[in-house]
């Protein structure tokens, strides 16, 4: 699944555009490296979301195409916030 599809479905950000916006602005990084809105994410990957004044980072446990806004924070875990 797309990057800034992924932020969007998980609720970490909540516009996809505004999804593209900062992954390609630089501040998204996966797995150390940054990355742009189109990269891959897989189960296990870590995705570190700059928000300025803090860094969120979260283990993907699950890439679903669609999931209830309930049930959004079962598909990543918060490593560091």
């Amino acid at each position: 699944m797309r990057l800034d599809k992924w932020l969007k479905v998980s609720r970490i950000i909540k516009r996809r555009t505004l999804a593209k916006e900062v992954c390609d602005g630089g501040r998204v990084a996966v797995n150390g490296r940054p990355a742009k809105a189109s990269t891959e994410l897989k189960v296990g990957d870590v995705v570190a979301v700059n928000f300025g004044s803090r860094i969120l980072r979260v283990e993907v446990l699950a890439t679903p195409d669609s999931v209830r806004a309930d049930a959004a924070k079962d598909i990543y875990r918060v490593i560091s916030d």
